[in-house]
């Protein structure tokens, strides 16, 4: 008895998956539905019904259908696409009573396959006789977007089962001809039958190789060599994920405006500038929320704009290590400051340090304590540490990564053109007459002026490479 309900066949266009239907559906047992979630039909073309249910029906109610398939006699499934319904992908990924058949193949074969057939109109062929062949012409620009989805689409696919610890059965393009694999599927499935031999009505199209097929072959060859492959070029991340900090979001009620903070950001001018324009103080504007009441308010302020503000990274990863591992506020981190201060060697004191007084605490020192911090967090980012990466010196891309598991800005501010990007953002919600920001430097700014270099700048940039990069930051001064 199979351990499965029913199957979903993650494929592409021109992968082969018809022929991986046909020998599915020899079977004994076993029945394939086609594209059932396509959005432009329901399992086949000019079919008006799948499984007693009409497209309208199922565009209602997508659940519906799987159910249906479900309750089908026997083990039955459909193929999927990257660009069919997401929820029914949702529903099937999630079940672990949904078997998972992952089909590939190379995706340049595809591409010139599905060239070849919108050329033609020839989808399927089931008579040599009757192959239509012409040459195709390759799009670099077109063949890169397809490549782009089809990854991104498997790249969730592989997330979601292994953050539900599932296992799918892989199968290529070239193995769809070997009786043996076909069987091998069969036996995951948890079916009894096999088969003796593969189905014959299908027929390969196009088997000239590739170079008889693509009129452009050589300005193929020379935009695939362009082609990052292997992604080497990537910025790699090993920070965790994170969610949004709810709790920290501050809005303007009258002017219907919500901050969503990147910690160590300048945080005090632009509260103070929301709490001028609601004309109360900054204490009073409304904070402290929680998914719930972020969303009542959202929903009792129609037209509302949500925003955070980009700081560049040297400035902002100055302000945490002010404010966090020399300081003895509120956000400082006694404990991080003496692991820094004896794994890693930085040469700062074991108690706060005033930085008001430049005698007892040099710009010299200050710049090989904050070069050796740049330094850490290089590391601490890369996951290479003992020591969490806290919110306040995590990368910014990262936060915004998680703040839209909740809700996206609506704007991304930078601090460098903070007050003209406010009065853009006010006009959106009807305010022309705006008050005046406040300086957003930190408080010790002025340190960070005296010590900043290229030295500097560099360990900055090896720290926080996938901001540089995401933002174009230049360099800080």
């Amino acid at each position: 008895m199979s351990k499965f309900d029913y199957f979903i066949v993650l494929a592409e266009m021109r992968t082969g998956s018809n022929f991986l239907e046909a020998n599915l559906n020899a079977l004994d047992g076993v029945s394939c539905h086609g594209e059932a979630f396509n959005p432009a039909f329901i399992g086949y073309p000019k079919t008006e019904t799948l499984l007693g249910l009409s497209h309208e029906q199922r565009e209602h109610d997508p659940l519906s259908l799987i159910e249906q398939v479900k309750s089908h006699e026997g083990l039955s499934g459909f193929r999927f696409f990257h660009d069919h319904d997401t929820r029914a992908l949702t529903i099937c990924l999630d079940d672990p009573r949904c078997a998972k058949i992952i089909l590939t193949r190379n995706p340049v074969d595809s591409y010139v396959s599905w060239k070849a057939a919108q050329a033609t109109g020839q989808w399927k062929l089931t008579n040599a006789t009757h192959s239509k062949s012409l040459q195709v012409t390759f799009d670099p620009d077109e063949f890169e977007a397809q490549l782009e989805a089809t990854q991104a689409f498997q790249m969730k696919v592989q997330n979601v089962l292994q953050r539900t610890g599932q296992t799918a059965f892989y199968i290529g393009y070239d193995d769809l001809r070997d009786v043996d694999v076909m069987n091998g599927l069969a036996a995951f499935l948890g079916v009894d039958a096999r088969l003796e031999n593969l189905d014959k009505k299908l027929k390969k199209q196009n088997p000239e190789p590739l170079e008889d097929r693509v009129s452009n072959f050589s300005d193929m060859q020379d935009a695939l060599r362009q082609l990052d492959r292997f992604d080497l070029s990537r910025t790699p991340s090993f920070e965790p994920r994170r969610g949004p900090a709810i709790p920290t979001y501050v809005a303007a009620d009258k002017a219907g405006l919500l901050y969503m903070p990147l910690r160590s950001g300048p945080d005090w001018a632009v509260v103070r500038w929301l709490g001028d324009l609601e004309d109360m103080r900054p204490r009073e504007l409304q904070r402290k929320f929680t998914q719930k009441t972020l969303r009542q308010w959202q929903e009792a302020h129609v037209g509302h704009r949500g925003f955070a503000v980009l700081r560049h990274p040297v400035a902002r990863a100055h302000a945490a290590f002010c404010d966090c591992i020399l300081g003895d506020g509120p956000g400082s981190f006694p404990g991080i400051r003496a692991n820094l201060r004896k794994v890693h060697r930085l040469p700062i004191s074991e108690d706060a340090t005033d930085l008001s007084d430049r005698s007892g605490y040099d710009d010299a020192l200050h710049q090989d304590a904050f070069l050796g911090f740049l330094r850490f967090l290089r590391n601490n980012l890369a996951g290479q540490t003992s020591i969490r990466v806290d919110p306040a010196w995590a990368s910014q891309l990262t936060l915004l990564q998680g703040m839209a598991e909740f809700a996206v800005p609506d704007m991304i501010l930078r601090e460098d053109r903070l007050a003209a990007d406010l009065q853009m953002l006010a006009e959106q919600v009807g305010i022309t007459e705006t008050p005046q920001l406040i300086p957003t430097e930190h408080a010790h700014h002025d340190r960070l002026v005296s010590i900043y270099d290229a030295t500097i700048e560099e360990a900055a940039r090896e720290a926080y490479g996938r901001d540089y990069e995401a933002f174009g930051f230049e360099n800080w001064s």
